[in-house]
């Protein structure tokens, strides 16, 4: 940034001042903002497999806390995470969403921790929205290839087996 650019007040990463709505961006292009909130979304999420983990603990011993984390980590690895492997619409991933992390709500409650249990649904709530706000806004990655064919239409399942190749159910 010149002396200029800093007298006049310009954000760095943009050509603007935050008086112009300037943003400041990331390498990827994505708002500084939204990284942030896609950082503590991972801490959200931790923090749900704890709540389970917890409840699971209290409630069948041993094997139920390390079974009902687990189970959670597999269906959002698989439905929810931002490299899934079955891609979802978004209110499919929506609603693995809210059965995972509302189910460590839930177990907070279950826990007897009902401040924690509301404090962390709240949370997930504004996290969520603002993490939906910030894809609209954010530059989109190109579209992953698509099976030729009807196998393709829009609303498939499409399964992701690496990197370079999709297939439609």
């Amino acid at each position: 940034m010149s002396e200029g650019e800093a007298e006049r007040g310009v954000v760095p990463g943009t050509d603007r001042s935050p008086a112009d709505g300037a943003q400041v961006r990331d390498w990827t292009g994505r708002p500084v903002w939204f990284v942030l909130n896609e950082s503590f979304a991972f801490l959200v999420e931790l923090a749900a497999f704890a709540a389970l983990c917890w409840w699971g603990l209290r409630e069948g011993g041993a094997v139920l806390a390390v079974v009902l984390p687990l189970a959670a980590m597999v269906v959002w690895g698989m439905f929810a995470a931002p490299r899934a492997r079955y891609t979802l619409p978004l209110a499919g991933v929506l609603a693995v969403k809210a059965v995972v992390l509302g189910g460590g709500a839930v177990a907070l409650w279950a826990a007897g921790r009902p401040v924690w249990a509301v404090a962390l649904a709240v949370i997930v709530v504004v996290n969520t929205t603002l993490a939906e706000a910030g894809r609209r806004q954010s530059p989109r990655r190109p579209a992953a290839p698509r099976a030729s064919g009807a196998a393709g239409a829009s609303g498939d399942l499409i399964v992701r087996w690496s990197d370079s190749t999709d297939t439609a159910y």
